[in-house]
């Protein structure tokens, strides 16, 4: 087995000891990414199977959306018009205190929305996702609406992000599932990311960021000695 292919198996198991979570009844907050896919993917079979019944789902982004309907996965109205039990997601860094970055996948503003609307939410890695801060791995990702978004840029500049708007492909600015762009900013370590985080959401024409603080109950880590499960104190 290669390398690519012992991760992707490390990241399918972490993703399903999290759908291990999961109980009839509930409504599950379905998470954006590599890693989370696999939880959405094992509840989905669990229902199939009779193993698991009632469940509703509230995903965090249009695309987890569209996989949750071909898994024949019930989910609530976009309103979530009830208390979410348990979210399941992924994250692009993790720090020892379990604050997380989001938003590599671009839908931080939908998967804050989510995790804040729930009880309980685990996150699952890989470990190459830890880190000793915030920031030393991954850039922040800042959600900006596009009218005077250059303004946000300078801001972000001022307070020391090296602001880069995040491009497609072919060139074009990366719009959000709510028609916004993304400045992926370089801060470095953060030291200190509650109050950056409040800086930044009281700011107008920034919709929100990647700064995911006192929100993480658990993170399932999928490492090559095997899988291991942190819980914030």
């Amino acid at each position: 087995m290669s390398a690519a292919d012992a991760r992707e198996a490390l990241k399918r198991e972490a993703g399903e000891r999290a759908a291990s979570l999961v109980s009839s009844g509930m409504v599950v907050g379905l998470g954006t990414g590599s890693t989370a896919i696999f939880a959405t993917r094992r509840i989905g079979e669990l229902l199939a199977s009779g193993a698991l019944r009632d469940v509703s789902g509230v995903p965090s982004s249009r695309k987890t959306a569209r996989e949750a309907h071909r898994l024949s996965i019930p989910l609530l109205s976009e309103d979530i018009p009830r208390e979410i039990d348990i979210t399941i997601d992924g994250a692009d860094e993790v720090d020892p205190a379990l604050e997380l970055i989001k938003g590599g996948g671009g839908a931080l503003f939908r998967e804050k929305i989510v995790a804040e609307a729930s009880r309980r939410v685990v996150i699952v890695v890989d470990e190459s996702k830890l880190s000793s801060a915030l920031g030393t791995r991954h850039s922040l990702p800042v959600e900006v609406a596009q009218f005077g978004w250059k303004a946000q840029e300078r801001f972000l500049e001022w307070l020391g992000g090296k602001p880069r708007l995040r491009l497609l492909a072919s060139g074009k600015p990366f719009v959000t599932d709510e028609g916004n762009w993304i400045l992926d900013c370089g801060f470095g370590p953060i030291t200190d990311p509650d109050e950056l985080g409040r800086r930044l959401s009281a700011r107008a024409g920034i919709v929100d960021h990647g700064l995911f603080c006192g929100i993480a109950t658990d993170v399932i880590v999928a490492a090559a000695e095997g899988i291991r499960e942190l819980k914030r104190p």
